[in-house]
């Protein structure tokens, strides 16, 4: 029969019947009632050869599926067990079926939870004239590239208009599921030469209702509580996103003016600020747990007789624990490290890869949630739940890592290769990130209101800024708030930042061949990658160079020497290492920072000089954010030194062989340690004393002189 529901119909049974078993069963523990409708959903976690609601038709539909069963699980490793286990799954779907049945059986329900789904479409005016198409057309082809499977003929779409000042402008009908179309070249709405002729997929969606004169505005959504979630606010790189049933009423309400607003609040952060991190994980010895953990949206570890993880206060107490129930005879380097991982470092949003044996990927899943400690379970109780947004199985290039957890986030080009196995299904939740205003860039870094304007334009006018400046002005610090200030948010997402060094190149920086288990294959760097990143969303992104001087500028920038100019931006150019038409999209912003007191190095060529602004960062001891520094510090040792520290640098700026690009910077002094003594001592000492020796290698008397100096500063 073939009956195909979607994700949200598919948790809404589940939803639904684990509140029928729970009424209808009181004597019952939660752990029976989760069990039972764990296993009623054995054939919709598991490829047996029977569609899963097929199942539940009749008895005679039911006879097969046990039957289906038993040969599945016969194949498996326990094969001796299949019948006893092919029955407890009989026996959990038999009360699903009684459930089904009490509402009329299976199609009656699936009919009575069955809605049309709702879609946004995204279009780009900058490739796409989305007014025009809808204001002359009646029916409009749309490309699909996710929820491939879900969007089906019948359903609802909405057509956006992307940019700052855009929103809803149609609505209407889906007119086919996504199928095969072809590119049209004569498209009269077409901004721009068509690059990809190849077939896409994508629906017919009849317009219905054109609102090009009464758009949805994208800030009136981002303003009510109930819209202000949507994910298309969130995502900018994906043409079409599902709306719930609450956006919709909103969105409706709106267009046939009964809309009353509900105001937004700000919502207190739910995904950790910091960068998403990737892991690979196996789901029980052999992944034998798979099935259980999928079925249950979690993953667990084993080590169950540790307790609650979250009793020990570091690593080595977990190992020490493991000595006294296990016994001395292992060091417990590898399983003390996971327990402490999968306690203290997963975060929620982090991107879960599940592997079976050393050649597989089984599935890919979300973080949804901290680390509990589940004594229900009878074992693996070290619990998190997961949204598994894949299950199934891909080959996986070489040898995975044997660990029970590993972290793969600073392998950049590893785990971006696992996510493109995964080319559809559901967009990741979006992370939510602190807002980040000019004032918090003026309490956090020892600027003045007027430096911030004016490195601000500077940045936003030339696209590529160098922030220039002597040791410890903080010059990447102040780079990364500046990039956080001019977002509104400290979103991680749309900051990258590299060192350059002497052995860098185009090949680490563009593009180029780099060896792999089967010869060389072509790999990616970062900047190309950021640039694709940042290319469909309208907001800004921010690339960090630091030591930028350090590098052999024009050989790492090759070609797009000439694509980061401000004014060459969405101009494209052929790459050396691929027939691609590449260009730097408008929205990069390129921030350099250079060591002004760097003698080894030769002046930034006059090539690349010309398409950067310059700032100087200097020392901000005089600063009023430095001043309040001061003050809560209330040390005067510190304050003595700090005023000697203002004598030194007045005496090497005079200096014909330094210059003021050699002055010590602020953020030697702002230190996350306690301030004492002995943390000064240590300052002058090994920090301050070393380098003024350097400076004045050849004046020993000179540095005799200021080492005494400093040395009075912060002794009694």
């Amino acid at each position: 029969m073939g009956i195909t529901i979607s994700k949200d119909q598919m948790e809404k049974i589940r939803e639904d019947f684990q509140k029928h078993l729970s009424k209808k069963h009181l004597d019952w523990k939660n752990s029976t009632v989760l069990t039972v409708v764990s296993d009623s959903f054995f054939t919709a976690n598991n490829d047996v050869g029977i569609e899963f609601l097929d199942c539940f038709i009749d008895d005679e539909a039911m006879k097969t599926a046990q039957s289906k069963i038993q040969t599945f699980l016969q194949q498996g490793k326990t094969p001796d067990t299949a019948i006893e286990r092919s029955n407890g799954y009989l026996y959990a779907m038999n009360h699903l079926k009684a459930f089904f049945d009490e509402q009329g059986g299976v199609i009656k329900y699936i009919s009575d939870i069955s809605v049309p789904a709702h879609w946004i479409f995204q279009g780009n005016p900058k490739y796409y004239n989305v007014v025009g198409a809808i204001s002359n057309l009646d029916t409009i082809t749309w490309a699909v590239n996710q929820y491939t499977k879900q969007i089906k003929i019948g359903d609802k779409a909405y057509i956006w208009l992307s940019g700052s000042d855009g929103g809803i402008i149609a609505a209407g009908t889906i007119l086919c599921s996504p199928e095969n179309k072809v590119p049209e070249t004569e498209d009269p709405y077409r901004v721009g030469d068509l690059i990809d002729q190849k077939p896409y997929l994508g629906v017919d969606i009849k317009i219905e209702r054109k609102l090009v004169d009464t758009i949805i505005k994208r800030t009136v959504l981002l303003s009510d509580g109930r819209t202000k979630g949507m994910s298309i606010m969130k995502f900018h790189s994906a043409t079409n996103f599902p709306v719930t049933k609450e956006a919709v009423a909103v969105i409706e309400s709106i267009i046939e003016g009964t809309y009353k607003a509900i105001p937004a609040v700000i919502d207190v952060p739910v995904v950790s600020n910091e960068k998403k991190q990737y892991w690979m994980y196996a789901p029980g010895e052999g992944s034998c747990m798979w099935d259980e953990f999928y079925a249950k949206g979690i993953m667990a570890i084993g080590w169950g007789e540790l307790g609650d993880l979250e009793q020990y206060p570091s690593k080595d107490a977990m190992k020490t624990k493991m000595k006294s129930i296990y016994g001395e005879g292992y060091s417990y380097k590898n399983a003390g490290h996971a327990t402490w991982q999968f306690a203290n470092e997963i975060n929620i949003g982090d991107v879960i890869f599940a592997k079976k044996g050393l050649k597989k990927i089984i599935g890919r899943g979300i973080v949804t949630s901290k680390y509990v400690f589940d004594e229900s379970r009878e074992e693996y109780c070290h619990t998190r739940t997961v949204d598994w947004t894949h299950k199934g199985e891909w080959d996986h290039e070489g040898q995975i890592v044997m660990k029970t957890l590993t972290n793969l986030t600073p392998y950049t080009d590893y785990h971006k290769l696992l996510e493109n196995m995964f080319d559809e299904g559901p967009v990741d939740p979006p992370a939510q990130y602190d807002n980040y205003t000019k004032k918090d860039f003026l309490s956090e870094v020892f600027m003045s209101e007027d430096q911030y304007d004016t490195v601000k334009n500077l940045l936003l006018q030339k696209k590529n800024l160098i922030m220039q400046g002597a040791p410890g002005v903080g010059k990447t610090f102040a780079a990364e708030r500046l990039a956080y200030s001019i977002m509104g948010e400290k979103d991680t997402s749309r900051v990258m930042m590299v060192q350059f060094h002497q052995s860098y190149s185009y090949e680490d920086f563009i593009m180029g061949y780099r060896p792999a288990e089967k010869g060389f294959s072509l790999a990616k760097g970062p900047f190309y990658q950021f640039c694709k990143d940042a290319e469909p969303d309208d907001r800004e992104y921010f690339f960090i160079i630091d030591e930028i001087n350090r590098g052999n500028l024009s050989k790492i920038f090759g070609e797009l020497l000439m694509l980061i100019e401000n004014d060459k931006r969405g101009k494209q150019l052929r790459l050396l290492y691929s027939d691609e038409q590449f260009f730097v999209p408008e929205n990069v912003h390129i921030i350099g920072m250079m060591n002004t007191a760097d003698r080894s190095l030769a002046m930034i060529d006059y090539a690349l000089r010309r398409r950067f602004s310059f700032f100087d960062i200097k020392p901000a001891f005089d600063s009023e954010g430095f001043k309040t520094y001061k003050s809560l510090i209330n040390n005067k040792k510190f304050n003595a030194l700090i005023d000697t520290v203002s004598l030194l640098n007045r005496e090497i700026a005079e200096d014909a062989s330094l210059g003021s690009g050699f002055c010590i910077g602020h953020s030697y002094f702002c230190m996350d340690a306690s301030m004492n003594d002995a943390r000064l001592c240590n300052l002058v000492e090994y920090e301050l004393v070393p380098l003024i020796k350097e400076y004045w290698f050849d004046e020993p008397s000179k540095v005799e002189q200021w080492t005494k100096k400093l040395h009075g500063a912060v002794r009694d």
